[in-house]
């Protein structure tokens, strides 16, 4: 017999609610700074590779430890603005992507049940339906369809009726 449950863990409604209640009270935090950019606008402002983030964060570095050998035609207040504001929203992405990985591999585990329990279910309707058990022929045609034959196929091998 193959693993199954790999995740018996489930959260309560209560719980759900409130993951859906904080994910909520996030998008209302952040909306006044989240954007949508246009496929253009993406390419045409692209995004800051490694390179560049430390090319950034040297000249940061300058300024603030000798704001003297800074160009007067930056605007620094803003400059040092837009430096924390990036930093924090690095955080923020980097701790929500790892929430999304993790639920993912929850979700993964989940559907990797469902699919071996369903697996288990045709096997078994499969057999009720050689048996000419009621109702079970016609579920047997329906589910059937999901198990084309040809050569890449992962369908369970039919029994012998």
């Amino acid at each position: 017999m193959g693993l199954t449950n790999l995740n018996a863990t489930h959260l309560s409604s209560t719980k759900i609610t409130a993951a859906q209640d904080a994910i909520a009270a996030l998008e209302s935090a952040l909306a006044e700074i989240t954007i949508n950019l246009s496929p253009e606008d993406r390419k045409r402002y692209g995004s800051i590779n490694e390179q560049n983030k430390l090319f950034v964060n040297k000249v940061h570095d300058y300024n603030q430890s000798q704001p003297n050998l800074s160009s007067p035609e930056v605007d620094w207040n803003e400059f040092n603005k837009d430096h924390s504001s990036r930093n924090s929203m690095e955080t923020l992405i980097s701790r929500l992507e790892s929430i999304i990985t993790r639920l993912n591999n929850a979700k993964t585990l989940h559907d990797f049940d469902n699919y071996q329990s369903a697996l288990v279910d045709y096997s078994y309707t499969t057999y009720k339906a050689g048996t000419a058990s009621p109702g079970f022929e016609d579920k047997y045609k329906d589910l059937k369809q999901f198990f084309v034959k040809n050569s890449t196929s992962t369908a369970p091998p039919e029994e012998k009726k």
